[in-house]
């Protein structure tokens, strides 16, 4: 079975839903689990809901304001109600809510999760195959990496919601009070890196904790961190491009041209409001973030292309991102589906998520470039968004995340962490958490070997 990004990847296929991560090939879903979840393989039988039958489907979001599409949702679908259950976004006490309710038999209808955990519900049977409801249908209305990113063999499991391209968001009242030009290659980065050293300031920080984005940076660079040969997971996390990457980030701490503090956090912060840090690789909901938390800045920052490292080039990468699943207990899954589409696809949906700041969009359609400025003031007017427009457009498809990402995203922190404390260069991390990822997946019960 060809992988449907197109990359020439081959995924396995497997029995229904209780082998969709590894195990024993047959036909249907995407990977095959052998001995992980339940034995049901799902719940409730689903059900046709009758016409004129009233029905409410529970959703469980921590995107702000997410309950007023939901309320325009309600009052135009009076048969499919539509309930709201927020859940704590805070060291993924979501996700392990979830999981918990999966185990109990009791998941809600619908739920946001993030295109990298994706394929842990998988693990657990926790998601429904949405092909047969015709999700297949809507595919063209949606950014096809996005799409892809819950795509399994021939299996769909989310639909998009949001994402993160990614950018560089500069101080261009400082880099212009330094003569110092945006970088637009990583050989210009590294330059201007020394450059802003040199003026008591720093580019940047390199933070340990933060996985989620060394992952984009690994991504840009063209690394490939799972795949799949037959009914094996492969981990490939210490490949050439991202050994790239390390090597390319331990030489500027090394050299102590960055910090090494976490970003996000009160120190981080400080440095931003202050101008201590002069950029930040970020991407498209930092908007928000920077508006939050470094108010008197306004008007002072820009956002320029994320650095490539061969001129000319346009490849990008994502940092976070959500979709809207279907769990597999639904009773309703045709009526889940609907909302999921809706939710994600409608013009009106979509300006009530824009205003709440929900990332960029995962639809095609439905909104304009200038709709997601809603912070152009703060960046000295500019239509910053047509930036992470143009990444969107530019991040590679045939990305695909694997099964216990969590755990992967702390094994990298604790890892980074250890790295810069005793002075070890990078690329050991990386051969150290490749080892570790491989473990934990076979203790999951799937196959696995080194990429």
């Amino acid at each position: 079975m060809s992988d449907t990004a197109g990359n020439g990847n081959t995924w396995p296929s497997g029995t229904p839903r209780r082998a969709v991560l590894g195990g024993a090939a047959a036909a249907a879903a995407g990977f095959a689990l052998a001995g992980c979840g339940s034995d049901d393989d799902g719940g409730g039988e689903p059900e046709d809901r009758k016409k004129g039958e009233k029905i409410t489907l529970t959703f469980w979001s921590w995107v702000p304001g997410i309950d007023k599409p939901v309320a325009l949702w309600n009052s135009e679908n009076p048969e499919v109600r539509v309930k709201v259950e927020k859940v704590s976004a805070v060291d993924g006490a979501q996700y392990a809510k979830m999981h918990a309710a999966i185990k109990a038999g009791n998941p809600p209808d619908l739920g946001q999760i993030e295109y990298p955990v994706v394929p842990s519900f998988l693990v657990d049977n926790g998601l429904l195959d949405l092909t047969k409801y015709g999700v297949a249908e809507h595919k063209d209305m949606f950014i096809g990496w996005q799409w892809q990113q819950s795509v399994f063999g021939k299996a769909v499991y989310a639909v998009p919601q949001a994402s993160g391209p990614m950018g560089l968001f500069i101080r261009q009242d400082l880099f212009d009070k330094w003569g110092i030009e945006p970088p637009t290659t990583w050989d210009e980065y590294e330059a201007a890196a020394t450059a802003i050293r040199k003026k008591g300031a720093w580019i940047e920080t390199f933070s340990a904790t933060n996985g989620n984005r060394f992952a984009g940076l690994a991504w840009q660079a063209g690394a490939r961190w799972f795949g799949t040969e037959g009914d094996t997971w492969t981990v490939s996390i210490d490949d050439e491009p991202t050994r790239k990457v390390a090597d390319y980030w331990y030489d500027l701490a090394r050299r102590k041209l960055i910090k090494t503090i976490p970003d996000r956090q009160n120190a981080w912060y400080k440095d931003v409001q202050t101008g201590s840090i002069a950029s930040w690789l970020g991407a498209s909901w930092g908007d928000a973030l920077l508006v939050g938390n470094a108010p008197k800045t306004a008007g002072k920052w820009r956002v320029v292309p994320m650095p490539q490292w061969k001129r000319g080039d346009a490849s990008f990468a994502n940092w976070g991102g959500s979709t809207t699943a279907v769990f597999a207990k639904t009773k309703y899954p045709k009526d889940a589906l609907a909302f999921a589409i809706w939710l994600n696809t409608d013009p009106e949906s979509i300006k009530l998520l824009i205003e709440n700041g929900y990332g960029t969009p995962g639809a095609k359609q439905g909104y304009t470039t200038s709709q997601l400025d809603v912070h152009k003031d703060f960046f000295g007017g500019q239509a910053y968004s047509k930036v992470f427009d143009e990444a969107s457009k530019g991040v590679d498809t045939s990305w695909k995340w694997g099964p216990a990402t969590d755990t992967l995203y702390q094994r990298l922190g604790d890892a980074f962490t250890a790295a810069i404390g005793d002075g070890s260069d990078f690329r050991s991390v990386l051969k150290k958490v490749q080892g570790e990822t491989i473990t934990d997946l076979k203790e999951k019960g799937l196959k696995v070997k080194a990429g």
